[in-house]
């Protein structure tokens, strides 16, 4: 499906952030150079857990196996952080910091991966589009490669194009004010994945 979606991204001339997780790269050789022409990549740990419930070490582990792998497979510097599941704990912000990663997260889950079929995808990211917006979709999914024949042209239609997030924090940084208040003021996951454990 990633091709598809790389294929579909290029021809609506639109781009996108992939937060790629390690162990599947070593199944697809050669996936992120045709990534890096339509898209931003990003740190999605090396195995996809949720790091809320692991050590110090642990996380440092996923974290940075996952940055090492991207970027010998790239050949560029990985910047950006998706904890799997929008699940994260001050720990995880840490290493994450530590390891010179930003962490971003979504403003409107397409919830294709809830198994929201795709006509349900496309009324979840109609609903939330708007500048400044971060949709998180999954590209293995057939229902959200179906959904994007709709949405792609939906987004011409209402003037607005798709960017990578490197992309949209150059040109639309989030506020002092915004950063201050974390996670929540800019409408990001239910804040209940935030866990104060481990």
């Amino acid at each position: 499906y990633t091709a598809v979606a790389l294929r579909k991204l290029r021809q609506a001339h639109q781009r996108a952030t992939f937060f790629d997780v390690g162990n599947s790269l070593n199944y697809f050789p050669g996936y992120l150079a045709w990534e890096r022409t339509v898209a931003a990549l990003g740190d999605h740990t090396y195995t996809h857990p949720d790091l809320a419930w692991l050590s110090q070490a642990q996380i440092y582990t996923q974290i940075h196996s996952d940055q090492l792998q991207i970027q010998r497979q790239s050949g560029q510097a990985v910047n950006l952080f998706r904890p799997p599941y929008g699940a994260f704990n001050a720990t995880v912000l840490r290493v994450a910091r530590r390891l010179g990663l930003l962490t971003v997260l979504w403003t409107a889950d397409s919830q294709d991966s809830l198994g929201a079929n795709y006509t349900r995808t496309i009324k979840n990211v109609e609903a939330a589009l708007r500048p400044g917006a971060i949709i998180l979709m999954h590209e293995n999914r057939g229902q959200t490669i179906r959904a994007l024949t709709t949405l792609l042209p939906a987004l011409r239609r209402r003037h607005l194009r798709s960017v990578s997030l490197l992309e949209l924090l150059a040109t639309d940084p989030p506020s002092v004010a915004q950063l201050k208040k974390g996670p929540s003021a800019c409408g990001g996951p239910d804040q209940r994945r935030l866990r104060d454990g481990h």
